[in-house]
Order: C-alpha cells, then sequence, then structure tokens
C-alpha cells in the first residue's frame, strides 16, 4: 500500500509509525483500547456525535474510536478513519464489521486531499499531536468540515500529571541514559499540553468557539490482570519502551526490577491504577 499526498516536514512520524512503533501498538492492540478506554468514554461523550453525520476519526489507529463512533452515527452515518500507519490500519481493517460504513484510509492529515465539506465531525483521541506544523494540518482538516461542523479531541497534558506515563520512565533512568530531550512543541504526546499553544493553533487554522476541559482519570495498566500485566505493558509501549531500546539485557533487567517495586506501590488487586490527565478540545468550524 502506498501514501497518498504527504507533508514532507513529517516525515519522520510516518517513518516511526510505520516502524517499531506502529507494530508494538497493533501488537497490543486489544489491551491498548482496554487502558484507554476511560478516555474514549468521555471524549465520544463530549464530541456529541449525531445519528446519520459522517465522522473523520484522524490518528484512529487500530480503529476502537471509529467503531465507537459508527454505534454513534447508526445505519444513516458514515466513519472515516485516518492514519499515517499502515500496521494499524491492517489491524483495523481486520476488525472493521460489514456494512461499508467505516472507511480507512492510509494518508498524512496535513496533505490528504479531504473532500471539501463532507464531514460533520473531526475526531481524534490522541491522533493530532505529532503534526510537525500542526497549524496548517488543521487548516487542512477544517475544509472537510461542513459550515456547522466542529472539532472535537483528546490530548494528553504535561508528562507531571501523567504518572500512568513517565512512573516506567524515571525508574528506567536510574539504569538508562535519558532520551534526547524534546522541545515542548516538538511532535510527540505532550506538544499540546499547553493551553495556550492549543488555542492559538485552531485560532490560526480558523476554528471559532474553543474549548478546552481538563479531565482527571486513573488508567489501569493492568488491564485487570495483576502487577505483571501492568509491568509488561509499561515496558513495550511508551516512553518505557524507548528508552530501552538497544539497552543490554542486564539494564532492562534491573530496570524491571525496579519497576516491580514502584509499581506494587500502585497495585489494588488485580488492577494498578495511575493517573492521566488529558485535554478535552471541542471547537466550531469558523466558516
Amino acid at each position: 500500500m502506498t501514501q497518498s499526498a504527504i507533508d514532507d516536514r513529517n516525515a519522520d512520524q510516518i517513518a516511526y509509525w510505520n516502524g517499531p512503533a506502529g507494530r508494538h501498538w497493533t501488537d497490543r492492540q486489544q489491551l491498548q483500547d482496554v487502558v484507554l478506554g476511560p478516555v474514549s468514554e468521555v471524549l465520544i461523550d463530549r464530541a456529541d456525535v449525531k445519528a446519520g453525520e459522517t465522522v473523520i476519526d484522524v490518528g484512529c489507529g487500530c480503529g476502537a474510536t471509529s467503531f465507537d463512533l459508527l454505534k454513534k452515527v447508526g445505519p444513516a452515518g458514515r466513519v472515516i478513519g485516518v492514519d499515517i500507519s499502515e500496521p494499524m490500519l491492517g489491524r483495523a481493517r481486520e476488525l472493521a464489521p460489514a456494512g461499508g460504513r467505516v472507511e480507512f484510509v492510509l494518508a498524512d492529515a496535513t496533505a490528504y486531499p479531504f473532500a471539501p465539506e463532507s464531514a460533520g465531525v473531526l475526531f481524534s483521541r490522541f491522533g493530532v499531536m505529532f503534526f510537525a506544523h500542526p497549524s496548517d494540518s488543521f487548516a487542512n482538516m477544517r475544509k472537510a468540515l461542513r459550515p456547522n461542523g466542529r472539532l472535537a479531541f483528546a490530548c494528553w497534558r504535561t508528562p507531571r500529571d501523567n504518572p500512568w506515563m513517565m512512573l516506567g520512565l524515571q525508574e528506567a533512568y536510574k539504569h538508562v541514559p535519558k532520551l534526547p530531550e524534546m522541545k515542548p512543541d516538538d511532535p510527540g504526546p505532550f506538544s499540546f499540553a499547553s493551553e495556550d499553544r492549543v488555542r492559538r493553533i485552531l485560532d490560526e487554522a480558523g476554528f471559532t468557539n474553543i474549548e478546552m476541559e481538563r479531565i482527571d482519570l486513573s488508567l489501569d495498566i493492568a488491564t485487570g490482570r495483576g502487577l505483571e500485566a501492568a509491568i509488561e505493558t509499561t515496558l513495550a509501549i511508551g516512553p518505557t519502551s524507548r528508552a530501552l531500546e538497544n539497552q543490554p539485557p542486564d539494564k532492562v533487567e534491573a530496570t524491571t526490577q525496579s519497576l516491580r517495586t514502584a509499581l506494587a506501590a500502585h497495585q489494588k488487586g488485580d488492577t494498578v491504577p495511575l493517573g492521566g490527565s488529558i485535554w478535552i478540545v471541542t471547537a466550531a468550524n469558523g466558516r
């Protein structure tokens, strides 16, 4: 499969999500959907999707949110999932229900020629923080919205507000070198942590009525399967996984032992709940 038109400024992210990152997420798709279930629930509620609408799901990954949206739009509606990761879209297509009301497109949303004024809602669960020049990306995506269309997405707040991602990295740093430091605006999971930056990006892209709601969550990284499952999740996905790439086995084992001690302090029965914090961002098409 070949990518449609791409913006060269996003080339690094396209390579990343079509490499090990995309494969790791695909391999753990079902478990990650459980971990992020609380996010999907609140985001879909705030998006207020109506029966019969067409929704574009940006950064749809393996399709979990697209399938949730499909239930909302009903038989008369349609969902278009867009992502740059071929492995993840391959899984989404495998899981897609028959009937053709959901379509998955391998594309860079910065450059993809969306059908003008074809959708009522632009939606994304953590799929919009990786654009090199996000105001250009949102301006292009806005072309797909009808004049009364709206935007709804979730993005992570600061690393400090998200111990579910950062606790493992802190333990890893006791044993391995730190990852290269990222600037606050560099593409990545926390690039939309700043409320001022998000508002500026959306304003530049032509959106109006921008609202940002802080939501604090408890995310069970064990998915109800106990401490060892929580350790496995932390080592497999996210910044801890990146920090341990190409490290010798003794460093990985030392990190694992430190992680076991740290996570055990949060264990409650078969769950290991850790804090997460997101913005729910909504806006209207400014046309």
